[in-house]
């Protein structure tokens, strides 16, 4: 991420979190980097003073909380002119939000990574010299990943959607077999090798969709077509002052699913709807109900909505570590 020797980061992630952990403690501690703290993450006025009083120039943070921060110094936007680095995780980072980080904090480039504790916890970030909005950037030195079809686990091209396959030293033990995974070490093995020595700016990208297939389960698990129904609500009605104005959630229930879009706007279910329909979904790929709410519920880490956790990929030995995500070129 090219640290210099002068550079201050802000800490203020919670601990409990791995990316706070990793961040905001080991970072420093491992690398040398000089930390500011700050208790409270949501403390958004109380950040942009302390960014404006200690000057840090590296901020790790989620898409939430940063956008708190740039709210907050909406009218006093020199007072993050320290920053010239803010890597965002934990949480797919909306384009209004680049959109807004480009007006406020012109001279600060802004990554966004991709990471779960099960990989210690970090699988790919930007590079601050080739980025690409909307993407979750390059695996790091020493990790492996491909995308496959998640029924016959053979590689898929550039743009379409399947199953992360993360492996490498970072991958908890139990979670990774000792040996290279069969789909890894066959078809593409001599093109991820290739991949990994050609230039960085030559490097594919990863396009983040959601964390599991978009399917319907069963038992009364999330529906998990919500993230990718949120997106362009979120791109709509981006987080304010008060937080996330829109969450999209839904189960598998006995009489079918239902998905519901909670919200602390005034939008009827046609509007919302139309909406997703100018967005390209169509079918069932829709809401069900929409329920207004005076505000909605956070996390610690920031996230407006649990997520279901990683899978294992059934495969005997063979088994590991699979997400929902596309390739790019």
């Amino acid at each position: 991420m090219a640290f210099k020797r002068g550079d201050i980061l802000l800490g203020f992630l919670p601990p409990f979190h791995s990316f706070g952990l990793s961040g905001n403690i080991v970072l420093p501690l491992a690398g040398g980097v000089r930390v500011v703290h700050h208790a409270d993450p949501t403390d958004a006025a109380g950040l942009v003073r302390k960014i404006a009083a200690y000057k840090p120039t590296l901020l790790l943070t989620t898409p939430t909380f940063f956008s708190y921060i740039l709210n907050a110094a909406a009218g006093k936007p020199a007072d993050l002119a320290s920053l010239r680095i803010v890597v965002t995780g934990a949480e797919k980072c909306p384009d209004a939000l680049f959109a807004r980080a480009k007006e406020i904090t012109p001279h600060a480039v802004l990554s966004e990574g991709y990471g779960i504790t099960e990989c210690s916890p970090v699988v790919s970030v930007g590079r601050h010299d080739n980025l690409r909005p909307g993407t979750i950037g390059q695996p790091l030195d020493g990790v492996e990943v491909l995308v496959v079809d998640p029924d016959s686990m053979q590689p898929l091209q550039a743009g379409q959607r399947g199953l992360l396959l993360v492996h490498g030293d970072t991958v908890f033990p139990r979670l990774s077999p000792p040996r290279r995974p069969q789909p890894l070490s066959r078809a593409r093995r001599q093109t991820l090798v290739r991949h990994r020595r050609s230039r960085p700016r030559r490097r594919g990208r990863l396009h983040p969709f959601c964390r599991t297939p978009q399917t319907l389960p069963q038992g009364g698990r999330r529906n998990d077509l919500a993230p990718a129904l949120e997106e362009p609500l979120a791109s709509a009605y981006p987080p304010g002052d008060k937080g996330p104005q829109v969450a999209v959630e839904g189960i598998e229930t006995p009489t079918g699913r239902r998905i519901v879009l909670f919200t602390t706007v005034d939008l009827k279910l046609a509007e919302a709807n139309a909406l997703l329909a100018q967005a390209g979904f169509r079918g069932i790929m829709r809401l069900d109900d929409v329920r207004r709410m005076d505000v909605l519920p956070l996390l610690g880490t920031g996230k407006n909505r649990l997520q279901n956790p990683p899978r294992q990929n059934p495969g005997g030995s063979d088994s590991v570590l699979t997400l929902s995500f596309g390739p790019s070129s």
